[in-house]
């Protein structure tokens, strides 16, 4: 192994001037960067002109850094160790250096030693360990990698993940690629890269089924249902050895999950990953990811020591007053980045702006958006958090769709602008309002108007407040809990395969089974009902104001079985199964038609609320908002954005109710809607115009009519 304390830097091509020796000498010397290192960018950067590497890491309490440099063939011992010298290689908290790379033109991967105070609460110092750079955009498995040795005191060299280096990236050809915004014709897809594809029988070449490539065959599918916004669940790198299907334990911020690429080759993830977002652009449709930077893959105390622990525990991770568990824990998986510092804010920064500069991603969904709101002591700003503000100062962050889960494990910060102006909110409280409408809890009615007129009671638009509709993201399902199907097919959680199999939670996921468990001798009449059910879900989350967003494969009832928390699921559990696409065609076609019917009514997805354009009726003229009543009416005008309007009685009750259309005459409306029927009628392009003006909803259905802008009426 060849020891340095410092490496000759490249010395200018400078020809010696003796007739000016003093100028000659300046030009020739190097420059301090040159010699010392540059303390940022942090991470790796490859500076051409000089032919060298910059390396730069933070680590506030360190006592000792040492380089580590491996060649393709010994992954064990470093071939160069660099250790710093803080009086020569230390700005502040971040330790660099530069190397030429005729001095370590065999390296091809890299990591760090740390050396510094053990003793209670945080430190996890260990010189031992081999570190991944939080900043590493590639990251190496070698074959003997072991998670276990990372959470056990003394060396895990040879088994420790690694950062690449590379001096030549392939610069890639965007072909012109624009940033993809829709606005009244958004709908949301959420989906899992590797579950969307996984199954043999999702039409993809085995070879790309389960990748990022997959994804891209699946394209004409999207265009085909109508989809305008992809919402990619995490793909940032994480540990394959960890149990972890859903992705929402991170092991760095910066590169793209390697395990989702069709192809072994390192570096290989970033291309397809590139090829994939053109793809989807060129076909119109924005790409969202789901961001998960409120805590790592380290977990606790007892968790593994990958990067941010061994490098500074306190200077990332915030910390608890209990000696015995030292991580305070807002995340719920043992850890909790520390927002308080502004180093971790800018690893945060830097990282969203690498995505969208360099992967020209559209738009970011905060995983557990509360933790950026919490002060270093576990408090809650309530005023402006720094990394908010940082966020919403970024000319070029700021115009991307940015949307906060509001939420953590001990806050719930839902509605009046949190966590920026033109943020966007999951919406819970619409996910649960709905399901307890359509499952037919009592004195529902009000909450549903609420949340069909764009949840204005946590986005008012008074003088004080003018806060958008549009700001209400509208989900029925995500990824976490049941699917749509398994809503209307199960009252329990049956989740024993990942070993939390709870049989209570009736109320938490607020489902139906429509009168049988699951899905074992269902009869015809149950199997009828979720079908009209899952229909209906559909109308109320596509007829709201407000950005829709709805899981894969809800479009063709996809089950989880009762899973609600497949999160370790990586197999059929966890992957859509097509086959159901074909069994389920009618409620596809459904889905498919309401998508086009919101699309071309922008009088549905407003910038503001209805106010005045909308009339509430119930089966009458009179909206009954008593606790039994659980039918409601309403006549959206569309006139003043040049849109027809829309009438949709709601039936949420057991039994036929009788409703009267409160406005124009029968010849007017046309039905488009009606849930109780079969396919195709369910469902009618062209329209079935109305015979007279009162309407018999079936139990537990929807009818939709529209009626051409009064303008163009004839008399």
């Amino acid at each position: 192994m060849k020891n340095s304390t410092h490496m000759v830097p490249v010395e200018l091509d400078t020809p010696f001037d003796a007739a000016q020796p003093t100028l000659a000498t300046a030009a020739k010397r190097p420059t301090w960067a040159q010699t010392e290192g540059s303390p940022l960018p942090l991470g790796v950067t490859w500076i051409e002109r000089e032919q060298a590497f910059n390396f730069a890491v933070h680590s506030e309490h360190a006592e000792s850094v040492t380089l580590l440099l491996y060649s393709a063939t010994d992954l064990v011992n470093p071939f160069i160790a660099f250790r710093f010298d803080f009086l020569r290689n230390k700005s502040g908290r971040i330790w660099h250096c530069r190397l030429p790379i005729s001095e370590i033109a065999a390296a091809r991967y890299y990591a760090y030693s740390v050396s510094g105070p053990t003793g209670p609460q945080l430190f996890s110092f260990d010189p031992e360990k081999v570190l991944l750079d939080p900043y590493a955009k590639c990251i190496f498995f070698p074959p003997g990698f072991d998670r276990e040795l990372a959470a056990r005191e003394g060396s895990n060299a040879g088994k420790a993940p690694l950062g690449v280096l590379a001096a030549h990236r392939a610069t890639f050809d965007w072909e012109g690629d624009r940033l993809q915004h829709h606005e009244f014709d958004a709908i949301i897809y959420e989906l899992h890269v590797k579950g969307f594809t996984r199954q043999s029988n999702s039409g993809i070449d085995p070879r790309r089924a389960g990748t990022y490539a997959g994804l891209v065959g699946k394209i004409p599918y999207l265009k085909e249902l109508g989809i305008t916004i992809v919402e990619l669940m995490p793909v940032f790198q994480r540990d394959p050895q960890e149990a972890d299907y859903w992705g929402y334990m991170p092991l760095n911020f910066f590169a793209p999950h390697a395990q989702y690429a069709s192809s072994c080759d390192e570096d290989e993830q970033h291309l397809e990953f590139r090829n994939m977002v053109k793809a989807l652009h060129q076909a119109g449709i924005g790409v969202v990811l789901d961001v998960v930077y409120n805590h790592t893959v380290e977990g606790d105390h007892r968790g593994p020591i990958y990067s941010y622990k061994g490098l500074d525990g306190p200077g990332y991770y915030m910390r608890s007053s209990d000696p015995i568990n030292p991580y305070a824990n807002y995340s719920g998986t043992g850890n909790t980045l520390n927002f308080g510092q502004s180093h971790v804010r800018k690893m945060v920064m830097d990282s969203l702006r690498c995505w969208k500069d360099e992967m020209h991603i559209d738009g970011f969904r905060f995983d557990l958006a509360s933790v950026f709101s919490r002060n270093a002591d576990g408090s809650l700003n309530w005023g402006e958090a720094p990394l908010f503000s940082e966020i919403a100062a970024d000319p070029e962050l700021g115009r991307l769709r940015l949307i906060a889960e509001p939420w953590d494990t001990g806050a719930y910060q839902l509605g009046r602008g949190f966590p920026g102006l033109t943020w966007l909110q999951w919406n819970g409280r619409f996910r649960d309002d709905i399901r307890r409408f359509v499952k037919g809890d009592a004195a529902m009615v009000p909450d549903l108007m609420r949340r069909i007129y764009g949840s204005d009671d946590f986005f008012p638009d008074s003088r004080g407040d003018a806060y958008h509709a549009y700001q209400s993201v509208n989900y029925i399902a995500s990824h976490d809990g049941f699917t749509l199907y398994d809503l209307v097919s199960y009252d329990r959680k049956h989740n024993s395969k990942n070993g939390h199999n709870n049989q209570d939670g009736m109320d938490e996921n607020y489902s139906w089974n429509c009168g049988h468990e699951g899905d074992e001798a269902v009869p015809s009449e149950v199997l009828a009902l979720r079908r009209k059910q899952v229909k209906n879900f559909c109308c109320l989350l596509l007829l709201s104001n407000g950005i829709p967003m709805f899981r894969a494969g809800d479009e063709f009832m996809n089950t989880q079985f009762g899973n609600n928390n497949p999160y370790n699921q990586d197999n059929e559990t966890g992957w859509l199964d097509w086959s159901q696409l074909q069994t389920n065609q009618d409620i596809f076609r459904f889905f498919k038609g309401m998508i086009a019917f919101r699309k071309s009514h922008p009088s549905l997805g407003r910038s503001r609320f209805w106010r005045e354009d909308v009339s509430w009726y119930g089966t009458g003229h009179t909206v009954d908002l008593s606790p039994d009543s659980r039918s409601v009416a309403f006549c959206l005008h569309g006139g003043s954005q040049g849109d027809d309007d829309i009438y949709a009685m709601i039936n949420g009750y057991w039994e036929d109710l009788e409703f009267q259309i409160q406005e124009g005459s029968p010849q007017e409306w046309i039905r488009v809607v009606d849930t109780s029927l079969p396919s195709p009628k369910d469902f009618s392009e062209i329209g079935v115009p109305l015979e007279q003006m009162n309407y018999k909803v079936a139990p537990r259905s929807i009818v939709v009519l529209t009626r051409p802008q009064r303008d163009n009426l004839t008399p």
